[in-house]
């Protein structure tokens, strides 16, 4: 389990993690951590948050954050979010949209969408700051990928030898409603009955996301999996701002 989660962590992030010694099983396991590694990187967010805006003014603060968000990922579901927005944006058959996101190469849909979700993610932050509410960062990532496990357990992956293959194996209903409990507790520890209405929220329009993705692909990709995370986290920003200032 230790090197399961290791595989995690250095999978979804850039914090240093041995990695020499870990097997495609310790792959295949590793996504019943990634909850823990989301809230791992909320909390790296949140603390930065807390010290930057010491020093700098609030849209410099925001700025270095979503700079530290994309840093500590890698950009690697920013990269899924690009290819998706490329093959969908062709309004193509299935299997042309299937092709065009193998492309390496990034098309003009994906620059627009990539932008679009920075600009988003940079004024959620921004606003957040504002509101003095920084500690709402921590909860963001792991709201993200506890969606991407339900989603890679829900939906097939066909794409043979891809990114993604052999995660749902996995992945039983025990570990899920563990992962869900886990995920609960701590929003309804810190954040109590709102954190609720936030997480639920979150959830639902995150999986009318996947099911739009799914009823378009007939199947999710590595580069799917990415998208959710990008998707889920900006969504949950957003909806954090709404329930904050509506209650």
């Amino acid at each position: 389990m230790i090197k399961a989660f290791l595989s995690a962590l250095s999978f979804l992030t850039r914090i240093p993690a041995p990695s020499s010694q870990l097997s495609s099983k310790d792959w295949q396991k590793s996504v019943i951590f990634y909850p823990l590694v989301g809230l791992l990187i909320g909390m790296i967010i949140a603390l930065g948050s807390v010290l930057l805006v010491e020093v700098f003014p609030l849209t410099i603060t925001a700025f270095f954050l979503l700079v530290l968000w994309i840093w500590i990922t890698g950009g690697l579901h920013l990269d899924g979010w690009m290819d998706l927005a490329d093959g969908l944006g062709s309004n193509r058959s299935r299997e042309i949209m299937l092709e065009i996101m193998k492309d390496s190469r990034v098309g003009a849909m994906g620059v627009i969408a990539a932008i679009l979700l920075m600009i988003g993610k940079g004024m959620a932050i921004y606003e957040l700051l504002s509101m003095n509410l920084t500690f709402l960062f921590i909860f963001s990532p792991l709201f993200a990928r506890l969606v991407l496990i339900c989603s890679i357990k829900a939906f097939p992956y066909k794409k043979e030898g891809g990114l993604g293959e052999g995660l749902q194996r996995y992945l039983t209903i025990p570990v899920i409603v563990l992962n869900l409990a886990f995920v609960l507790a701590i929003t309804f520890f810190l954040l109590s009955f709102h954190g609720l209405i936030l997480f639920i929220l979150s959830v639902i329009v995150s999986t009318i996301f996947v099911l739009y993705v799914f009823k378009k692909l007939g199947m999710l990709t590595g580069d799917c999996y990415g998208a959710i995370i990008e998707w889920s986290e900006c969504v949950s920003l957003f909806l954090a701002i709404a329930i904050w200032r509506l209650f």
